[in-house]
């Protein structure tokens, strides 16, 4: 099991298996809790120096591991993961691609806005990554628009990683000044810590989700370079203040650009492509 977030299984790419990246980052080096290092006064004070399981740093509970081994295992997941993400950042930077990773959790139309926007910019060159634990749902709508898309499922992974994407690139076959669109797991909490050699991350918040949503999982709103606020034409119908959506993902993102789309109605749709565009003009300048 993966001690960033439980993931376990192996990932398939459009129906072929593909080993896990995390596997190998796995030492298996049991660090059983059983020899507590008490330092017992037996007087019934008993001043336990005991290693205290699923609290501090690591913030995540693995029966047998310590805090700090869990912290070290991570550390190692992480860093072969931004290894595999370096080197597709190069395959993007050579090609002058500009590659968007599309976080979200489920049911946030991040399906239905990369439709639309596949729709909306025509013959230009660009490929899709789909990411999702089961099924090939996502990529056939996104075939439907007649763009190439390649599926990996993660099985009970609750993200993409580094070494997917690039199987996936390799499958795709990128051409020159292309846009990726990497669609991930629908999840607002891991994905935020994997760099997939991505030039930006994407949040997307559907208005139906809670103006405090931002609040729950700001490591994944202070990754993103721009938050979607998305469904803004149901906005009335749920009593969504959107201003309290900017302002609390201005709280834990200073920085982050917020866009107000619908994707269903087109509204905010052009300053989307706007910026997706710029995106892909800045890579071809450097």
């Amino acid at each position: 099991m993966c001690t960033v977030c439980g993931c376990s299984d192996g990932p398939k790419i459009d129906g072929k298996a593909h080993a896990h990246s995390h596997a190998n980052a796995h030492p298996h080096t049991h660090d059983h809790g059983h020899a507590h290092h008490h330092a017992h006064g037996h007087d019934h004070n008993h001043a336990h120096d005991h290693h205290h399981y699923g609290t501090g740093d690591a913030g995540v509970t693995v029966p047998g591991m310590t805090q700090e081994r869990l912290i070290s295992v991570e550390s190692d997941i992480l860093a072969k993961n931004n290894i595999h993400a370096a080197s597709n950042r190069r395959v993007l930077d050579a090609l002058q691609s500009f590659a968007v990773n599309l976080v979200s959790s489920p049911g946030s139309g991040k399906t239905t806005l990369l439709c639309k926007t596949i729709a909306a910019l025509g013959d230009h060159p660009l490929a899709v990554i789909e990411g999702d634990q089961q099924t090939s749902n996502d990529a056939d709508r996104i075939r439907a628009t007649g763009a190439r898309a390649v599926q990996v499922n993660t099985g009970k992974g609750c993200h993409l990683d580094g070494h997917m994407v690039g199987h996936a690139m390799d499958d795709l076959r990128l051409s020159a000044h292309s846009l990726l669109f990497i669609e991930n797991v629908g999840n607002l909490v891991c994905p935020a810590a994997f760099d997939l050699g991505e030039d930006a991350k994407v949040a997307i918040l559907s208005v139906t989700e809670g103006e405090d949503k931002p609040l729950k999982y700001p490591d994944m709103f202070t990754a993103a370079t721009v938050a979607v606020l998305n469904k803004t034409d149901l906005a009335p119908h749920c009593d969504a203040d959107l201003d309290a959506y900017e302002a609390n993902l201005r709280r834990v993102n200073p920085d982050i650009t917020v866009l107000r789309v619908s994707a269903r109605t087109g509204e905010g749709m052009d300053t989307w492509l706007d910026w997706l565009r710029a995106g892909l003009a800045g890579k071809a300048r450097a």
